[in-house]
């Protein structure tokens, strides 16, 4: 059994539901897990994933001020002793000169398998490209947009009745399950 104390403390930037801030936290409240939520940043005052947090005692900020976001946030992953940083449908690409200074890892979810359809609109994209497959990846975050290693994909049937928000609604169900598999696998 991992020891409380051993747990790696995790950090999660949202700007959303928090719906995998929801399973990741689930996650880490079994035996198996080797990693805790630690503290949750969102950068829109209206993230409904606050009130999750709030309402399960995870320490919680908000930072809505765009020029000053990384440097306030960069401080509170200090005070707070973050071991890693997962970002779980953050809508605002993080500078270079961020992830260098973090100095600790920094993993983020797309919906995509990855390197196709990097930034936004992705499923819309997948549709409109005819593929058969799209997904969802797992990846280590660079300087470069949607570019780092990749941890972990799961591939999803895209059907010919798929519009881009029931695609999206399949694939999402999919990061549920491998975000924290992924997670618990590199702590």
């Amino acid at each position: 059994m991992v020891k409380l104390n051993s747990k790696k403390r995790v950090a999660v930037f949202i700007s959303g539901r928090g719906s995998n801030l929801k399973n990741l936290n689930i996650f880490s409240k079994k035996r198996n897990s080797k990693f805790i939520i630690s503290l949750v940043i969102s950068n829109k005052k209206n993230a409904k994933g606050i009130v999750y947090a709030k309402k399960n005692k995870i320490l919680c900020k908000i930072i809505d001020d765009i020029k000053n976001f990384e440097k306030k946030a960069l401080l509170l992953i200090k005070l707070n002793k973050i071991d890693l940083l997962c970002l779980a449908g953050f809508m605002k690409v993080l500078s270079s000169n961020f992830i260098k200074k973090v100095g600790i890892p920094i993993i983020n979810v797309h919906p995509s398998l990855l390197p196709k359809f990097k930034g936004l609109n992705t499923h819309q994209r997948a549709i409109d490209a005819r593929e058969e497959y799209s997904g969802c990846t797992i990846h280590y975050v660079n300087d470069k947009l949607d570019s780092g290693k990749v941890i972990l994909q799961k591939k999803v049937k895209i059907l010919k009745k798929d519009t881009p928000k029931s695609l999206a609604n399949k694939i999402q169900k999919e990061e549920h399950k491998i975000f924290s598999k992924a997670l618990n696998s590199i702590c």
